[in-house]
C-alpha cells in the first residue's frame, strides 16, 4: 500500500515502515561514525522503541557491541493497517542488529505488568544470565497498577494556580494564547503513580530477587527539568511531581542494591520531539525557538546525539558530573545562559507572523513527522510498501 500521514491534533495515524528504517540506520551509522564506547555489554531497555529509549538500545548495540533485550507496547500491524511506528523501529532495530552479528530480542506487552516482568526476567535467565545496565524510559499516559488492579492517568496541569502562555499548533503556524485550570490532588496523584518511580522500583526489585542484575550494575531512568518558562505546566507542575518521585526513588533503588554495588540514577535530558513532548501546551513553541538558536550555535542534538554523548562523555566517560540533586545533567547545551536568555527574547516578540523567521518550525514539523517515518531523506513515499512487517524475535 501507499502509505500517507494522516494527523489527529499531536497525534499521526499513521507510520511508514520504510521511513522508521530508514531513520533506524541513520541512527546506527551516527553511533557507528563516533567510535566505539567501552559499555556495558548485557542490557535491558525498558520503552525501547522510540525517543531516547530506541536511543539507547541503539548506542548499546552498535555503540557498545552489547546484547539487548527491549520491552515495549506497540500495536502491530495487518493487512492494510500500518503498525505503530515503535513497532516498524523496532523490527529495523532487530534486522540491522541481526547482520551485525548482535543478540537482539523484543517483548511486546504491558511494561507495568508483572506478567511482562516476569516474561523478561525469564528471557534474560535463559539467554543472558545477568544484565549490566538497565535503561527505564517509559513514557505512558496510563497505567494499571499490578498490585491494586486500578488504572490511573496522567495529566499535564499547573499546581497551585492557572497557568496562561503562549503556545503554537505547529501543523498550522498559529501562535495563540491557552490557558490551563490547575490540577486537584488526584489529578497529582494519578500523574505521579504513572509517571513517578514506583514501577522503576518494581522492576529492579523483581530483577534483584530474581538474581539477574549483574554486580556493579547501573540503571538509568530519563527526566526532564527545562526553564522557568515552562516550570508552571512542566517542572513546577503534576508533570513535575511525578519527576520528583522519579528522581527520589533513584536514592531508594541505590540503596536497597548496595549488596551489589548498584546504581540508579536520573539523566536530565534535553527537549526534544517526542510523541510525549508534542501533548505539552508551550513546549512545541519553546522548542521551535530553542532549535533555531542551538543551529545557529551548533549545539543542536537529537535523541541519538543526547544519548551517544550520555554513553560516551558521561556513563562510561571520564567523569559522570552529577549535579547537587545526584542526576546526570545532559540538558547543559540547552541550559545555558546564553541560549536562554536567546529564548526569552525571542519568546516575548513571537507571534504567527513572525514565527517561521524568529524560530524553527519547519525543523520542529519536520522532527514530528519523522517519528512516525515521514519525511527522512531518501525515502520513496510514492512507492507502493508493504505494511506487514515482522520482528523477527516476535514474528
Amino acid at each position: 500500500m501507499i502509505i500517507e500521514p494522516r494527523t489527529r491534533g499531536f497525534i499521526c495515524l499513521t507510520a511508514h515502515p520504510k521511513g522508521c528504517e530508514q531513520n533506524v540506520i541513520n541512527q546506527i551509522e551516527y553511533v557507528k561514525s563516533k567510535g566505539e564506547i567501552d559499555g556495558a555489554k548485557k542490557v535491558l531497555v525498558i520503552g525501547a522503541s522510540t525517543g531516547f529509549g530506541l536511543a539507547s538500545r541503539i548506542t548499546s548495540a552498535f555503540g557498545s557491541n552489547a546484547s539487548t533485550i527491549g520491552v515495549f507496547l506497540e500495536k502491530a500491524p495487518s493487512a492494510g493497517r500500518p503498525a505503530s511506528p515503535g513497532w516498524y523501529n523496532s523490527a529495523a532495530f532487530e534486522q540491522q542488529a541481526e547482520k551485525a552479528g548482535l543478540y537482539a530480542k523484543s517483548i511486546n506487552g504491558d511494561a507495568f505488568s508483572n506478567e511482562i516482568k516476569k516474561q523478561t526476567i525469564d528471557m534474560i535467565k535463559e539467554d543472558l544470565g545477568q544484565v549490566d545496565l538497565v535503561i527505564y524510559s517509559l513514557a505512558s499516559p496510563v497505567r494499571t497498577n499490578p498490585n491494586t488492579g486500578k488504572r490511573h492517568k496522567s495529566v499535564l496541569k499547573p499546581i497551585g494556580d492557572v497557568f496562561t502562555n503562549k503556545t503554537v499548533d505547529f501543523h498550522t503556524g498559529n501562535v495563540s494564547e491557552v490557558t490551563i485550570q490547575p490540577a486537584t490532588e488526584d489529578d497529582i496523584s494519578n500523574t505521579v503513580e504513572v509517571m513517578g518511580g514506583e514501577d522503576w522500583d518494581m522492576w529492579i526489585t523483581a530483577m534483584k530477587e530474581a538474581g539477574v542484575l549483574a554486580q556493579d550494575f547501573q540503571t538509568y531512568a530519563y527526566s526532564y527539568i527545562g526553564p522557568k518558562l515552562t516550570e508552571p505546566v512542566y517542572r513546577k507542575g503534576t508533570i513535575g511531581a511525578a519527576k520528583d518521585d522519579l528522581e527520589a526513588t533513584a536514592f531508594k533503588i541505590t540503596e536497597k542494591s548496595a549488596d551489589l554495588n548498584g546504581k540508579a540514577i536520573v539523566s536530565v535530558n534535553k527537549a526534544l520531539v517526542t510523541q510525549a513532548s508534542s501533548a505539552i501546551p508551550v513546549i512545541p513553541l519553546y522548542i521551535s525557538l530553542l532549535y533555531k538558536i542551538m543551529k545557529a550555535d551548533g549545539i543542536h542534538e537529537g535523541c541519538i546525539e543526547q544519548i551517544q554523548r550520555l554513553y560516551a562523555d558521561r556513563i562510561y566517560g571520564a567523569d559522570l558530573q552529577l549535579d547537587d540533586k545526584g542526576r546526570v545533567r545532559i540538558d547543559d547545551w540547552e541550559m545555558r545562559e546564553d541560549v536562554q536568555a536567546e529564548v526569552d527574547k525571542l519568546w516575548a516578540i513571537a507571534t504567527t507572523e513572525n514565527l517561521n523567521e524568529i524560530g524553527d518550525l519547519k525543523g520542529y514539523s519536520d522532527d514530528f513527522f519523522n517519528l512516525f517515518g515521514f519525511k527522512v531523506d531518501g525515502v520513496d513515499y510514492a512507492a507502493d510498501v508493504d505494511e506487514v512487517v515482522a520482528i523477527p524475535s516476535i514474528g
